[in-house]
This record gives C-alpha cells, sequence and structure tokens, in this order.
C-alpha cells in the first residue's frame, strides 16, 4: 500500500514510521479511555437498521447509503461492511 502527499509523493520510510508511532499512541489512547474503535468497513459496525435494509431483496443499496450516513465511511467502505455482513449471514 503506497500513501502519497500531494507536495512530495509517496511516503517515505521515516513518514512511514512517523504514521506508525502516531496509530500506536492513539491506540493506547483508546485503550486507556476505554473506547472500543470498530472499524466501518467491518460487518461487525452495521446498525441494526442497516442489517435490516441488507436482508431485505433490494435493499443493499439503501443500507450502503445508511451506513455512510451514520458512520461517516466512504462509499467502498461501507459497500465492503454491507457485503461482508451479508457473505458472514450466509454462512
Amino acid at each position: 500500500m503506497f500513501l502519497f502527499d500531494t507536495d512530495r509523493g509517496a511516503l517515505g520510510r521515516t513518514d512511514r514510521e512517523r504514521l506508525r508511532r502516531i496509530e500506536a499512541k492513539l491506540d493506547l489512547t483508546l485503550e486507556h479511555l476505554g473506547i472500543d474503535y470498530v472499524d466501518a468497513a467491518s460487518p461487525g459496525s452495521l446498525s441494526e437498521e442497516a442489517r435490516a435494509l441488507a436482508r431485505q431483496r433490494r435493499g443493499k443499496i439503501a443500507a450502503i447509503k445508511l451506513h455512510r450516513a451514520q458512520t461517516g465511511a466512504g462509499l467502498r467502505e461501507a459497500k465492503d461492511a454491507v457485503e461482508a455482513y451479508l457473505a458472514s449471514s450466509r454462512s
């Protein structure tokens, strides 16, 4: 995976290391505050309302729209979350 800085192109090794340290600090802060982070792209992040829409015959698009509105997730993340939920509910 490449991360891009619009001014300098791909992030260098020092930038990636700095980003890793920031993410580690954020993880520790969330843990200290007792906050459970749920990735918006995971099936567990769907609300019950979005799950109900996804289960309907033609509700997939509505579930994606609702999930985006509720979480601020991007289109790809929301689509992946709904599709992961549907795949897990079928197995």
